[in-house]
């Protein structure tokens, strides 16, 4: 009775304050709260500012200068038989200049380095794209894993009605003389096995649940009733998947980004062979002021417009230029022979996860088959021990078979499914098809 009570209070807590939660809803909770989406999304953004015109070195610098300085001096003046002096004069001296400086030509390192700006923000807007699908992919696997408990949870559920339902059929043929207490006490214990495997999934099920809202970033108390029906995609459109899933791998464009983008900084690295071209230009106002009676003058003020076209050629850096342009073929190299390396390893990986996925579906069919046997094999026994012609030990054996192939058919379709969304994350698709 004790097991029955606590089993009755953790049916209740459970359905207690359940709101739903779709795939849909998953995915959008995901999205905006998970911590590492944030960060690469927050890289992303500053690899767009790299990218602008405004960094691009293509714009002019202009500059304002401004002063102004005013100073008191005892003057004395001895000039022949003339002689004076002047006490506090007063000195002023204004001046304000604006200056405007153009690169016209720096050995195109401008145009490669913002070219390759540019890739790196192409580069970031994938590298956001594959931690989200690595992100919906590990969602799944959690979200799934609960829709494949709450299933387990039903199942078990199911077997322990039929237990409590032979237990109380057995007591009320104990009651007319028809049974004997020895078939009794094996329902009973067999009931409560059940209770105990139905108590263990509860918990199982709560813990899972958990894992689930950590993955979305949310309360983890939070109780969500989960939709654990979904569809498989068709044969036909996996074979396609599978077919352009080189193309379509993010891991595999942010490698051919890698390779561009190397190829910008080494072309950037020899245009410091190059001289650098450049044009300012400048208006000019300077003012000054004294009163001191003995100067030739007193104020004097000029203003004019100024312009020059420079050349600098850097003919030898002390050997940076070299290691530089050698350091920048290394990495380009290094570049091309990653990417070749991966595309090995993602071909090997495709192409398991495929296999992985069609066996999968093969275990399912071979389980629903085995299921249907079971099923059969579990109402003839029902009938027979109605009837008494089975003992309880054959009826419980059906029981525990019947139960098993249902349990087999519902882990089974679950790593179906999960294997089908390995494939669809190795080819660049589970964004689009994870609503399936």
């Amino acid at each position: 009775m004790k097991i029955i009570k606590v089993l009755v209070l953790l049916i209740g807590l459970g359905a207690f304050a359940q709101s739903p939660l779709d795939r849909n809803q998953a995915i959008k909770l995901t999205l905006e709260n998970n911590l590492n989406i944030k960060l690469i999304e927050n890289s992303r953004d500053m690899a767009k500012n790299n990218a602008s015109i405004l960094n691009s070195g293509y714009l002019p610098t202009a500059s304002l200068n401004s002063s102004s300085n005013i100073s008191y001096q005892d003057i004395e003046i001895v000039a022949g038989e003339q002689n004076g002096s002047v006490e506090d004069s007063k000195n002023e001296a204004n001046s304000t200049n604006i200056s405007l400086n153009y690169v016209l030509f720096d050995g195109m390192g401008r145009k490669y380095n913002y070219k390759r700006f540019k890739e790196i923000y192409k580069k970031s807007e994938i590298e956001v794209k594959d931690v989200i699908e690595k992100t919906i992919l590990q969602l799944f696997g959690v979200y799934y894993e609960v829709a494949r408990l709450i299933e387990e949870n039903k199942i078990i559920k199911s077997s322990l009605s039929i237990s409590k339902e032979r237990l109380k059929k057995r007591k009320i043929q104990l009651e007319y003389g028809q049974t004997t207490g020895l078939e009794v006490l094996n329902a009973e214990v067999d009931m409560n096995l059940d209770s105990i495997n139905y108590l263990n999934s509860l918990k199982i099920l709560s813990n899972a649940k958990r894992d689930l809202n950590l993955v979305m970033n949310i309360d983890l108390n939070t109780n969500h009733s989960i939709n654990t029906d979904f569809r498989f995609i068709t044969s036909e459109k996996m074979i396609d998947i599978f077919n352009n899933a080189k193309k379509n791998n993010s891991y595999l464009q942010i490698l051919e980004k890698d390779v561009l983008i190397s190829d910008y900084n080494l072309k950037a690295t020899k245009s410091s062979y190059l001289p650098t071209i450049g044009l300012n230009g400048s208006y000019g106002w300077n003012e000054s002021i004294n009163d001191n009676q003995y100067a030739f003058y007193n104020e004097n003020r000029t203003n004019g417009l100024s312009g020059a076209i420079s050349l600098n050629w850097n003919i030898f850096s002390g050997g940076n230029r070299i290691t530089n342009n050698k350091n920048a073929k290394l990495n380009l190299t290094n570049s091309k022979i990653k990417k070749q390396k991966i595309e090995l390893e993602f071909e090997r990986d495709i192409k398991n996860a495929y296999s992985n996925y069609e066996n999968s579906l093969f275990i399912l069919n071979a389980q629903q088959m085995n299921l249907e046997t079971n099923n059969n094999n579990f109402k003839r026994n029902q009938e027979k021990y109605a009837l008494g012609q089975v003992t309880s030990i054959e009826f419980r054996k059906a029981q525990l078979n019947f139960l098993n192939a249902k349990l087999s058919v519902n882990t089974a379709k679950f790593e179906a499914k999960l294997s089908e969304l390995q494939v669809l994350q190795l080819a660049g698709k589970i964004l689009t098809y994870s609503y399936e």
